[in-house]
């Protein structure tokens, strides 16, 4: 049992703070890694953080298991949270407050293969090409991630 769980089974529904560590991994082309689950809408990589894990160890793991690549180096790209990052989860009405922690990476190996198991696709897009089903937070926020390139 995660984190997470733990604290839903001694807190039931109401607003717990969650880390999410998130990374936008772009290619040599200039193209953005997005991944979804099946159905839902596109945004970049991330995880959450579990105890005794630091978040550059969290954001890599979850990207080894869920994408297959393995990150090689992470810059901070920016520290997010506030009204906008609430969440509650329909089925089970939990409720999430994150605190999203952004890095890019532009230093990675391997191949693109997504967990299949959990459904999760995952694709390189070009910044001015990104998908019209994208979380809209993420998609303002990767006009940063454009600006950063262009330095």
């Amino acid at each position: 049992m995660d984190y997470c769980e733990n604290m839903r089974q001694m807190i039931g529904n109401s607003s717990l703070i969650i880390v999410r560590p998130s990374v936008a991994i772009v290619n040599h082309y200039g193209e953005i890694l997005l991944s979804r689950y099946s159905g839902a809408t596109w945004g970049i990589p991330g995880g959450i953080l579990q105890l005794n894990e630091s978040v550059e160890d969290c954001i890599t793991r979850k990207v080894f298991q869920e994408i297959g690549l393995k990150i090689k180096e992470l810059k901070l790209f920016g520290v997010y949270s506030g009204k906008e990052l609430i969440n509650r989860v329909e089925e089970s009405g939990d409720e999430y407050q994150t605190v999203a922690i952004g890095y890019l990476c532009t230093k990675y190996e391997g191949e693109i293969t997504p967990e299949s198991n959990q459904g999760i696709e995952a694709q390189f897009f070009g910044l001015d090409h990104l998908p019209d089903e994208i979380d809209p937070f993420i998609k303002d926020k990767l006009v940063g991630v454009k600006g950063q390139l262009e330095k």
